[in-house]
């Protein structure tokens, strides 16, 4: 019998596993794949240093008829499938009102200023190999001098009030510093902060190699068979029989809002699905560019060039509509030497988002020893590490890395 089960290996749960481990618990690691499979595989492969501030929904009509009209290729919904997403979505713009978002973003800067140091305490101890992570930023292009005027007045902010490092580079610059690029647009924001993986899903498989070789406990199984035993503590089913723990974290990213139903709660989620999909190329780009006019992300990868979409609003069994990812595709011809798919469809996945934006990390409430660390955003892979160090110093007791006030379940838990 271990102490914990934890439900989920992606990086949230991974990361989870490894810090209660090395706080002297027995860990049970379970899931449906192999670690790093899902949402944890299919990201652009950046640890965002710079993203100190959780993403706000907009709230000028400009912006919000843009979306409405589909003008831009960030965000794209299913009108049949808005009805699932109104109560979420209208919540997510109440919080994103100035002033509130202000205050998310006090939390949320705190979690994000331990990124890095977090991942890199994790790869030094996995023996992660050095050029699988790149620690000199990546490019934010654009294609329009307007936009890049705003969005360096942003960045000269995150750099006054949070020390973010940035430089804009001019279109010759870019194209010094990526010589393969076909145009510079109309230059570039080099975050200068953030790393990058070639492999994120390998990074997490490493996390978890290293969670295994401490002497943790791995398991293929099926979340949706938890159950509170009537003594106290939960089993849930593996493939190598039923593994009881006193306590459980549920780790499950956009699946964790169904599992805790059975709990007696409705936990609102966004959920935005996302999908990339790797190209053979002659083009060697050293670092990921996000092309800003067409909301994509061009990141080199061992398995070829990732192209990474933005928002997608569909019903949470919707076949693929790889729509945002065919604009990308096109617009990317005009910037790279991209040739052909290396994958027969693409890939898709969905990131659970709370309406204000936090985590939830923490026990809920009314359930003794269930713990819940899920709702990262789009910045799971980013705060992983972070997040799964805030949740076993909580479970473990004594002094914590930010204060987790913000964080815990029961602002939403009914």
């Amino acid at each position: 019998m271990s102490d914990v089960i934890v439900l989920g290996a992606g990086i949230a749960g991974v990361a989870a596993a490894l810090h209660l481990q090395r706080r002297g618990r027995s860990v049970a690691l379970v899931d449906r794949q192999a670690p790093g499979r899902e949402t944890s595989y299919g990201n652009a492969g950046i640890i965002q240093g710079e993203a100190v501030e959780p993403y706000p929904m907009p709230r000028d009509l400009a912006a919000l008829f843009g979306v409405a009209f589909g003008r831009g290729n960030d965000v794209r919904y299913d009108l049949a499938a808005l009805p699932g997403h109104v109560a979420p979505l209208l919540r997510y713009w109440w919080y994103s009102a100035p002033a509130r978002h202000r205050t998310i973003a006090v939390a949320w800067a705190g979690l994000i200023r331990h990124a890095t140091a977090e991942h890199q305490e994790l790869m030094t101890a996995a023996g992660v190999p050095d050029d699988l992570v790149r620690r000199d930023g990546f490019f934010d292009m654009h294609r329009s001098e307007k936009k890049l005027d705003s969005e360096t007045l942003r960045a000269e902010r995150l750099q006054r009030d949070y020390g973010v490092a940035f430089r804009r580079l001019t279109p010759a610059e870019l194209l010094a510093a990526e010589p393969d690029l076909k145009t510079g647009g109309v230059g570039a924001i080099h975050w200068r902060d953030s790393w990058t993986s070639r492999d994120p899903g390998g990074l997490v498989a490493a996390y978890a190699d290293l969670f295994t070789r401490s002497g943790g406990t791995f398991a293929h199984g099926d979340a949706d068979t938890l159950a509170a035993l009537p003594s106290g503590g939960f089993r849930v089913e593996t493939a190598d029989g039923p593994l009881e723990a006193a306590e459980v974290v549920v780790s499950l990213g956009p699946w964790s809002a169904t599992l805790l139903r059975r709990f007696g709660q409705r936990i609102p989620m966004v959920r935005k699905r996302g999908y990339h999909r790797h190209y053979r190329t002659g083009t060697v780009l050293s670092r990921p560019l996000r092309d800003a006019a067409f909301g994509y992300v061009a990141a080199p990868m061992t398995a070829g060039l990732r192209l990474t979409t933005g928002a997608e609003f569909a019903g949470a069994d919707a076949p693929a509509s790889p729509v945002q990812l065919d604009r990308a595709e096109a617009a990317a011809r005009d910037l790279v030497d991209l040739g052909a798919p290396v994958e027969n469809a693409p890939w898709l996945g969905t990131r659970p988002c709370l309406p204000d934006m936090l985590p939830l990390i923490g026990e809920a409430p009314g359930h003794k020893g269930l713990w819940l660390h899920f709702g990262h955003g789009h910045q799971g892979f980013t705060l992983g590490p972070a997040t799964g160090r805030l949740l076993a110093e909580m479970m473990t007791g004594g002094p914590t890395l930010v204060d987790p006030a913000p964080f815990v379940p029961a602002r939403w838990w009914r």
